[in-house]
């Protein structure tokens, strides 16, 4: 069986002065060694480290700019860490602090390395501690938040179960702190089913997050057949309810015809450097026939890429998928639109495909 991943949101770890919640930390903790004790992996992701250095520093209201968002989670990631590990070595069980950035994730070699890491860790029955490494981060290679982040470690290690804590019951119709009307949305089976539904409210002003990035992180998480719980972490028990498949919060269903690791790594976590312009009949063979593409399809290339690089392709303003190129922009340009034959003569050694169907995933 795979680890267990839960995320505590910002609103869980860390008070409004930016003080750290200890006795909601230390029956989170107390949760999952009881889960560890029983055999299973877990991964912790936290969010709070910018909260907490907000507090240090007595700083009202959370930084927009990315030196102050960097400042002060240098001042309170390690102390966040800290708590994490006295009250995880009080109760018998040591930890491992980890630091990952976007680019380990979009980089294929540190993301296989990452996961090799990880599962030493899990080897060596540790509980890893994980949270972006802010104080390095920029906007351009962000999660943009912890939702994120835990997806795709769920996805890295291909967990058993996300859960994702948060100040709120689940996934509600509405907010229900603006309309008491509001229901708890107890089971997602298809996302389709959430068409119409307000889930654009943030949870708290200490955080990055809101309920939509946590709906798009379960969407990440359950298309690599990974079920996803949205529930409370104020309220004992839920992660050992959810883990043992209890009806707590909101769960979100696996879904049936997943996505490889690779593909779902393509999707997520590979930034696209360029757009590539296809023609109606390029597109529809990508959408319906699991083709590749090849340069005849090609009628436009926007922006500057290598080949390895990943590439948006789309038709009429459209994103039909992404996929690895095999061109790069300036070569992709000399052959677009020519049949395999022309291609050769103008560059020699290129492959066939602009983009394999192995290294394309559809919008």
């Amino acid at each position: 069986m795979g680890p267990v991943v839960v995320k505590l949101g910002s609103s869980i770890v860390v008070d409004e002065q930016g003080e750290v919640r200890r006795d909601v930390v230390a029956r989170v903790c107390d949760e999952l060694v009881e889960l560890h004790r029983d055999g299973g992996s877990v991964i912790l992701v936290t969010s709070g480290a910018i909260a907490r250095g907000m507090g240090v520093m007595q700083i009202p209201m959370r930084p927009r700019s990315v030196d102050e968002l960097q400042a002060a989670s240098a001042v309170g990631q390690g102390k966040l860490y800290q708590v994490y590990d006295e009250l995880l070595r009080a109760r018998g069980v040591p930890s491992a602090q980890v630091l990952l950035t976007f680019f380990d994730m979009s980089a294929r070699t540190h993301y296989l390395n990452a996961r090799q890491t990880l599962r030493k860790l899990l080897d060596w029955r540790l509980i890893p501690v994980i949270n972006e490494n802010d104080t390095t981060t920029t906007d351009e290679i962000s999660f943009g938040n912890n939702d994120f982040l835990a997806a795709q470690v769920a996805i890295l290690l291909g967990a058993e179960l996300l859960l994702l804590l948060t100040d709120a019951a689940g996934l509600f119709t509405a907010d229900p702190r603006q309309r008491p009307d509001a229901q708890l949305v107890g089971e997602v089976r298809s996302f389709d089913s959430l068409a119409g539904l307000d889930i654009g409210y943030a949870s708290s002003p200490l955080g990055s997050g809101g309920m939509r990035s946590k709906v798009v992180a379960a969407e990440m998480a359950t298309a690599a057949g990974i079920p996803t719980v949205i529930t409370s972490g104020l309220d004992a028990g839920t992660i050992l309810r959810a883990a043992a498949g209890q009806p707590v919060g909101t769960r979100f269903a696996a879904q049936e015809g997943r996505y490889s690791s690779f593909k779902l790594w393509l999707k997520y976590a590979k930034p696209a450097r360029g757009r590539v312009l296809v023609d109606a009949g390029a597109a529809r063979a990508l959408r319906e026939g699991g083709t590749s593409l090849l340069p005849v399809g090609v009628v436009g290339v926007r922006g500057e890429f290598d080949a390895g690089d990943a590439v948006e392709i789309a038709h009429d303003s459209e994103a039909v998928g992404k996929g690895i190129s095999n061109y790069s922009a300036g070569e992709l340009r000399r052959v677009r639109g020519l049949k395999s034959g022309e291609v050769r003569r103008v560059l020699p050694r290129a492959t066939e495909e602009a983009v394999h169907r192995d290294y394309f995933v559809l919008a």
